[in-house]
């Protein structure tokens, strides 16, 4: 286990999934923890159970609003005076984006999917470059997807891989523009991870039996494991792997 006793850390998307088992691991070891979420306050504060009350905050955000996102970073500096990690979790994955569908609908999705998964958190990323600038140094630790990389299997899906693919290349773009001002920046691309979004996306191929058999492994990724990942990352003990993409999918994509 890492200490982070000593950060102060901002996750985003944090009610449920990849973002609530970050805000425990976290939280385990010992991080004053920043944990927004949208509607699901319940998940939030489930996530946060096992973290004493000075060591949490919780924030309510909704990324389709870009002046919530700048409230929600200027609450999260003030809470302590300075915010040493932001992980950028939150997301959504959009069904009806297919290329059958009608132009209302494709609009809406690639415009939603768009706000949400990278105008919000760029607009994170923005605001902590310069507060890390400013205090030395900080880390940036964004939660992509193998989509990212290798496309989307079903192209309704295809916004959701097109904006993960984007606040992928920005979050590499910060670690090249910045190292020299110590901000460190990570991608964590997973594969199949079982959470809902993922159980979802499953409906849409033949179940979730069809997936699993799709894998090296024969099983999905646990959040956990992704979570661990995070919060070593968090830990600045890597300093030199900034900039890298991580893959977590059980060896089933490998590049």
């Amino acid at each position: 286990m890492y200490d982070l006793s000593e950060k102060t850390i901002l996750v985003t998307g944090a009610s449920k999934g990849i973002g609530a088992e970050i805000v425990r691991a976290l939280g385990d070891a010992g991080a004053h923890v920043i944990a927004q979420y949208h509607s699901d306050s319940g998940g939030a504060r489930s996530a946060c159970s096992g973290i004493g009350d000075a060591r949490k905050l919780l924030l309510q955000a909704d990324f389709s609003k870009l002046d919530d996102v700048e409230a929600l970073w200027d609450a999260a500096t003030g809470w302590r005076g300075r915010v040493d990690v932001v992980i950028n979790n939150a997301a959504v994955m959009l069904w009806n984006g297919g290329f059958d569908q009608p132009l209302a609908a494709w609009d809406e999705t690639w415009q939603r999917s768009l706000l949400i998964n990278v105008l919000a958190p760029a607009r994170l990323m923005r605001r902590a470059v310069e507060h890390f600038a400013r205090f030395g140094g900080g880390i940036i630790v964004t939660i992509s997807s193998w989509s990212a990389q290798k496309g989307v299997t079903n192209p309704d899906n295809i916004a959701y891989g097109a904006s993960k693919a984007a606040i992928h290349n920005a979050t590499q773009t910060v670690a090249r523009a910045y190292a020299r001002k110590g901000v460190l920046a990570y991608v964590i691309a997973p594969g199949v991870v079982r959470t809902r979004l993922s159980e979802q996306f499953a409906a849409t191929q033949g179940g979730e039996s069809a997936v699993t058999e799709s894998l090296a492994m024969n099983e999905w990724v646990p959040p956990k494991e992704i979570a661990e990942l995070a919060a070593y990352l968090a830990s600045g003990q890597v300093r030199h792997l900034s900039g890298a993409t991580l893959d977590v999918n059980g060896a089933s994509y490998i590049r």
